[in-house]
């Protein structure tokens, strides 16, 4: 473990000690099938048993997960009932074992809940015994004592239970033997023919009988097989093995060809009778294309690859014949040793994606690990990367839940790729990695902001209807319709004040447009308040005052204020008249030239300029022309 954690640093580490975690667990209820039930076959009603509604079920989106993936069982949203997706052979599915129990979840969502429950498949006499051989032939010594045994090959019946063989072996016709059936050290039943009454080769050199294996079924199945007795002259010495029993142990991972073990027996006779000849004594077909035994020599070596998580161990049985016939037998236990040669495997249940971002912690995926190696090479750790705002949660058996650990901010980051790491504590460890791509969805948390905090527009007066004077722009951090802005003119704070009559905005690009012709001399500026509202829900939204100034344009001629229209003056040192240019709000607009112009018959000489008497009034020139300025 030292190791493991200088390995892993910054690893968050989760240690899978086939501890039974029960988060949203119910109560585990058990359901029996029997093999070769038809598909659609009734099994339960879910919802009755759950609790549930059909209604809830099928928006729980609820579905059925086996732990190998097979779709053994269907879910029907719309009754709620549990139905055989397919016929079930239990032979097929668990072999010897029994019960055979298959495990499955029932997964629900929004909340996540998961059920376990256990199918019961209970088998059916639907195989008969089978002997691996057609015909047995046994050389027997016509001197051979009654109650001598000699074994035989037993039959083999894929069923299990009542249904297999249950010690009914007979033999017929028969005035010699009688079958014995004994208990081998796995439970398994080994025929035995033990002789009755001494043979006589001179009277009868050769038996032929009728071996019959019978199951414990209703209605019970039969096998038969022919043993062939041929009868000999005297040999007085059977093999002897060294040993009754070996015991070995192998590495699961062991090339072909490798050596098991080997096997010795002597025989005292000589010449013919002392020719041994080693043979595996059981049609155990599993053992055969396991193993090879030399005939001569009694080595037993590996033919195919060894799984210990298939089978972990292997019993076989080795016969011993000499040259006449006589034979002796040991037992061989191979134990299978495991070796960490199966990486963890990661199965994804569910996944949410994208999820939004301002959810607190929600769960992103639902997942499961195993592995089928044992002891330490079966033990994981699962984990997944330090830089992401997620975390793993342990939650029933073998189940994982990746969850966030607060609410995320899709602006600042809108995607996650997530690493789940599983590593075994086995030498070397073996690990897996799966990949989640998590993307964030946009929620309405930003308001529209203005480029500007005040706008300044200068439009000249006179200016045609629709004129555009200028623009505002606003930009949203979210994403989608929450990022788009629509423009309006906001009321005035005076009610009195209309700036809408004088100025509309284009709500989709904040372009400002003047409704009418402005008039410097009757309104030089005013101010308006424009508003950009996103199109979220609910909608956020900001403003910005927008100043418009109006420029004065040379649209007014200069005005006489005095003397009048006559031109009579009472006195004539008295000032003939003054000239200026007024503005609409009665004061100087702008710079304006003047001159004196004379009718018929007088002269320049009678009239002259007086300086002025405002300071911003220019002096007279040389030509009797002066300017007023602004």
């Amino acid at each position: 473990m030292e190791a493991e954690k200088e390995c892993f640093p910054r690893l968050r580490q989760v240690l899978l000690l086939f501890v039974m975690l029960s988060q949203t667990c119910a109560e585990r209820k058990d359901y029996t099938i029997a093999e070769e039930t038809e598909s659609g076959s009734f099994v339960t009603n879910l919802g009755r048993d759950l609790g549930l509604g059909v209604r809830e079920m099928s928006w729980r989106r609820a579905r059925v997960i086996f732990n190998n993936n097979k779709n053994y069982l269907q879910l029907n949203l719309q009754t709620g009932d549990l139905q055989i997706n397919e016929k079930l052979d239990r032979e097929e599915l668990c072999g010897p074992t029994e019960p055979c129990v298959l495990q499955f979840q029932v997964l629900l969502e929004d909340p996540l809940e998961v059920y376990r429950f256990k199918l019961l498949v209970s088998d059916m006499n639907d195989n008969s015994p089978e002997f691996p051989e057609a015909e047995m032939i046994l050389k027997i010594m016509e001197n051979t004592p009654p109650g001598t045994v000699f074994p035989l090959k037993n039959a083999q019946d894929l069923d299990v239970g009542i249904n297999n063989i249950q010690k009914n072996y007979t033999i017929y016709p028969n005035s010699h033997f009688h079958v014995l059936t004994k208990s081998g050290s796995e439970g398994r039943e080994y025929p035995e023919l033990v002789l009755d009454k001494a043979l006589d080769r001179e009277e009868q050199p050769e038996l032929r009988l009728i071996f019959m294996a019978v199951d414990g079924g209703s209605p019970p199945k039969s096998g038969t097989a022919l043993v062939l007795v041929d009868i000999l002259d005297v040999n007085d010495n059977a093999p002897e093995f060294a040993q009754p029993l070996y015991r070995v142990q192998i590495s699961e991972d062991s090339p072909l060809e490798s050596l098991v073990v080997t096997v010795s027996a002597q025989d005292l006779d000589t010449g013919i009778n002392g020719e041994i000849v080693y043979s595996f004594l059981y049609g155990d077909e599993e053992t055969s294309k396991t193993f090879a035994l030399n005939e001569l020599t009694g080595e037993i070596k590996i033919i195919r690859k060894l799984d210990f998580e298939k089978i972990v161990s292997y019993e076989v049985d080795i016969k011993a014949s000499d040259g006449i016939g006589l034979s002796g037998k040991c037992t061989v236990i191979i134990q299978v040793v495991d070796v960490n040669d199966n990486a963890p495997e990661l199965t994804v249940a569910s996944i949410i994606s994208p999820i939004p971002e301002n959810s607190p912690e929600i769960t992103v995926a639902l997942f499961s690990i195993q592995d089928r190696d044992s002891g330490e090479n079966g033990k994981m750790v699962c984990s997944i990367q330090d830089d992401v705002p997620f975390m793993l949660k342990p939650s029933v058996e073998n189940f994982y839940r990746l969850v966030t650990e607060g609410a995320l901010d899709r602006e600042s980051r809108a995607e996650y790729n997530v690493t789940i790491t599983v590593t075994d504590l086995g030498t070397p460890a073996l690990k897996t990695q799966h990949h989640v791509t998590v993307r964030v969805s946009d929620v309405n948390d930003n308001a529209p902001a203005f480029t500007r905090a005040v706008y300044t527009l200068l439009v000249r007066e006179n200016n045609r209807p629709a004129l555009h004077i200028g623009s505002v722009s606003a930009t949203d951090a979210d994403a989608g319709a929450n990022a788009q802005a629509t423009y309006s003119l906001l009321p005035p704070p005076d009610p009195r004040l209309a700036p809408a009559a004088l100025v509309s905005v284009n709500a989709d690009r904040g372009q400002l447009f003047a409704l009418r012709s402005l008039d410097y001399e009757a309104l030089r500026a005013f101010e308006l308040r424009v508003g950009a509202a996103d199109r979220g829900s609910p909608a956020l939204s900001s403003q910005a005052p927008v100043r418009v100034q109006v420029l004065d344009a040379n649209d007014r001629a200069p005005v006489a204020l005095y003397p009048p229209r006559d031109g009579w003056a009472p006195c004539p040192e008295l000032v003939a008249g003054r000239l200026a240019a007024v503005g609409g709000a009665g004061t100087l607009s702008r710079s304006c030239g003047y001159e004196l112009c004379l009718t018929g018959g007088s002269g320049s000489n009678e009239f002259k300029f007086l300086k002025p008497i405002f300071p911003n009034i220019l002096s007279q020139d040389s030509g009797g022309k002066s300017e007023f300025p602004e």
